[in-house]
């Protein structure tokens, strides 16, 4: 499958954009943040600054896949009574889209929940229907989210199963990708006009506390430490202050020989401090970008750049995700390795007007989109 644009609903500052470009792969984001649209608009990237509820696919002719990763608060305690009925409230309201009920309905009982975010994680599958009844399918889907929203992508799959598409979903480890970051997120793909699709095979050991990269699969590459992506010249150690309650016991640590906890929009709350217990400088912006794979010149921009940060798809995964969602295999080290760097040596200066000078009106995207980095 050869892709002509990705729309991707709650685009954040770009992480799977950034990974589509550099696999040469148009893209435009909606999203609703400013701080986010701000950095999006820095780093070149196509950008819709608005609310994806407000827009479908008949907006953006160009596109023939479909991204996104809700918003998903109130799925992350759905151990808990909260997230438990907000799981079962969308997996009803599922029900209700593919009925083909009609939206101003759906979206009526969708405002009398507890939370309005909730009904989000509902969009994608809102644009899948309406391009599928449009006779435009989506030729490809790639949806990302926290671990508890993988029954929402299963229920998705059935949905997309009867509709001609081939889908996969399941849980991927971050560090299983070669992200120096141990990091779970569900992830779903679906293929259209295809047998089979199935989510990329890992090609680094998973991170186990106490254990020696080089201990595992001998046909899987070690797992990656932030002292590998990072420039700082001594070892070190992070503790968490996110989270502890103010308990001194219930600080997390790892060491720069591991890779980092999971990267949070509170990242700038944790320590660094040497080996012999000395204070060290707290991670730079770029750091924590590093972290979750960007280039170490990404022009973060913007209020609130660590949520950002924290909020974001780490790129390296969205390359394997993405290549395998178009059937393309294992992304090559060549094309992994431009993660490194994101400014570009020529700019495409029209497309820099239209998406840096302020945000794109839809029916401008088609024309305006770059293709390539």
């Amino acid at each position: 499958m050869q892709p002509t644009q990705i729309v991707d609903l709650f685009a954040g500052p770009g992480g799977l954009d950034v990974a589509a470009e550099k696999l040469g792969v148009a893209t435009v984001g909606i999203e609703w943040d400013g701080a986010a649209c701000m950095t999006r608009r820095a780093a070149g990237l196509a950008t819709i600054e608005g609310d994806v509820r407000d827009y479908g696919p008949s907006d953006f002719p160009d596109a023939d896949v479909l991204a996104g990763g809700p918003p998903c608060q109130t799925f992350t305690v759905a151990g808990g009574g909260a997230g438990r009925r907000a799981l079962d409230d969308v997996l009803t309201f599922i029900k209700r889209v593919v009925a083909r009920e009609p939206r101003d309905q759906i979206d009526l009982d969708l405002a009398k929940m507890e939370d309005e975010r909730t009904g989000l994680v509902l969009e994608p599958l809102r644009w899948a229907i309406e391009a599928i009844d449009s006779g435009r399918p989506f030729k490809a889907i790639v949806l990302e989210q926290v671990p508890a929203v993988l029954p929402v992508w299963e229920a998705y799959e059935e949905v997309l199963a009867a509709e001609g598409y081939a889908t996969d979903s399941g849980i991927l480890r971050t560090e299983e990708y070669g992200v120096p970051q141990t990091r779970k997120r569900a992830v779903l793909i679906a293929r259209k006009d295809v047998n089979k699709v199935s989510l990329p095979e890992a090609t680094h050991r998973p991170y186990r506390k106490g254990v020696s990269p080089e201990v595992g699969d001998s046909r899987l590459d070690p797992w990656v430490s932030m002292g590998e992506v990072l420039n700082r010249p001594y070892p070190f150690l992070v503790v968490s202050n996110y989270g502890t309650g103010g308990d001194p016991k219930a600080r997390g640590r790892r060491g720069s020989w591991e890779p980092s906890a999971t990267v949070t929009g509170k990242i700038s709350r944790n320590r660094l401090v040497s080996e012999t217990g000395e204070e060290l400088e707290r991670f730079t912006f770029s750091e924590a970008g590093r972290l979750q794979t960007f280039p170490h010149d990404y022009p973060w921009s913007g209020k609130d750049v660590g949520q950002q940060i924290g909020n974001a798809v780490p790129p390296r995964l969205a390359i394997h995700v993405l290549s395998a969602a178009f059937g393309w295999g294992s992304p090559s080290e060549d094309v992994l390795d431009k993660l490194a760097l994101w400014k570009r040596e020529e700019v495409d200066q029209a497309g820099l007007e239209t998406s840096v000078g302020s945000c794109m009106a839809p029916e401008h995207v088609g024309a305006h989109s770059r293709s390539s980095v």
